[in-house]
């Protein structure tokens, strides 16, 4: 299995590749559950909790400033891929069309299909976060989260949550699907904080 779909990295990308990772010689599709099929007609995305509440549909979006990114994609299920190539939009510019009260400390990723995960303010508002709407210069294929995904590259990829429509803004941590069902709060690769000391792992 390790030779025909994944390898180990080799000395030029292992600085690159998390601990416990193998590099993927495709771009694996893991979901749980159905794949929702939805349009760009009827796509919409919602923030509220602890921000005036919004929505917002594909034009809304598209009409931010959209760039090029490449950035390395690690899975809990222990293999990455690198130099990923997307366009998106910058978390930060979505972020000046809402209004977010001061106190908000955490934010729950809302999907189609129900899917949720958790993501403290701090890490989704870094720069290079971004969602994405075409990978490697194609439409996102729905299996990979179109019409659009998040991306987060500095976590593992259950925080790019696929399929993204909403934020919910909260005053303090709350736990989504995985993290419900033993994953790690956070989900930092370098740590390896793929499951929670709570589970026994």
């Amino acid at each position: 299995m390790l030779g025909k779909f994944f390898q180990k990295p080799g000395k030029e990308d292992d600085q690159r590749v998390p601990p416990g990772q193998h590099l993927a010689k495709g771009f694996p599709v893991l979901t749980y559950g159905a794949t929702p099929q939805v349009s760009i007609e009827e796509w919409q995305f919602r923030v509220w909790g602890l921000a005036k509440p919004a929505t917002f549909n594909w034009s809304d979006f598209m009409a931010l400033p959209q760039h090029e990114f490449t950035a390395d994609f690690h899975c809990v299920t222990r293999w990455s891929k690198l130099d990923v190539k997307w366009t998106g939009i910058k978390v930060t510019d979505f972020m000046g069309l809402i209004e977010v009260d001061p106190k908000v400390a955490h934010i729950m990723e809302h999907c189609y299909g129900g899917y949720t995960t958790n993501i403290s303010m701090e890490d989704f508002m870094r720069e290079e976060n971004f969602f994405a709407f075409k990978v490697f210069g194609e439409d996102l294929p729905v299996e990979h989260g179109g019409p659009m995904r998040l991306v987060v590259p500095h976590l593992y990829a259950w925080k790019s949550a696929k399929w993204i429509n909403g934020l919910e803004f909260l005053p303090s941590e709350e736990l989504g699907f995985w993290e419900r069902n033993g994953y790690h709060r956070r989900g930092e690769p370098w740590k390896e904080e793929r499951y929670s000391n709570a589970f026994g792992f």
